[in-house]
């Protein structure tokens, strides 16, 4: 059950990444095409710069559950290293807990913001709904969920990458 969970908690950790790495490329295409259209053409287009927002929503809200899967997220373990052996664990499963019931705020309310803006559209891509724009935030507060549920039952994944910064314990 474990490596099963394990398993599938790799594959929507590779899809963030590919889904976040997409988004940064396209970014990485339209501000570019808007610089171009803007000073060299000298007529700017209107939709690079909403897209390149819409992509960064994309891009924060996938990013941020691949990086934390990893710990490549920001954090200050400073403290929490410094602790003797029990109180560390303690305050890292506690780290952990809190970063879990953000995420299902995440996703709860993100959710409810996603159907309460449902049939709003977006001024520079009318076929474009406004709740549409906002599914990563419920999406992606659901998978780091995931992601929390996968290391307090069955640890960290294997390929996570040590905290460089972390103090070394006094024990």
């Amino acid at each position: 059950m474990a490596s099963a969970f394990r398993r599938v908690m790799d594959a929507l950790y590779f899809a963030c990444v590919v889904i976040a790495g997409v988004a940064l490329v396209l970014i990485s295409a339209v501000i570019p095409w808007a610089v171009f259209t803007r000073y060299v053409l000298n007529s700017a287009a209107s939709w690079p710069e909403p897209t390149a927002v819409l992509l960064t929503i994309v891009l924060t809200f996938f990013g941020a559950a691949a990086c934390y899967r990893l710990r490549l997220h920001m954090n200050v373990s400073f403290f929490a290293a410094g602790l003797p052996g029990i109180w560390r664990r303690v305050a890292e499963t506690l780290a952990e807990i809190l970063v879990g019931l953000m995420a299902l705020f995440m996703a709860f309310y993100g959710e409810k913001l996603v159907e309460a803006t449902w049939q709003n559209t977006i001024a520079d891509f009318p076929a474009l709904s406004v709740g549409v724009t906002y599914l990563p935030i419920p999406i992606g507060g659901a998978i780091l969920f995931l992601f929390v549920l996968e290391r307090l039952t069955i640890g960290p994944p294997l390929d996570e990458i040590p905290d460089a910064h972390a103090a070394v314990p006094i024990d």
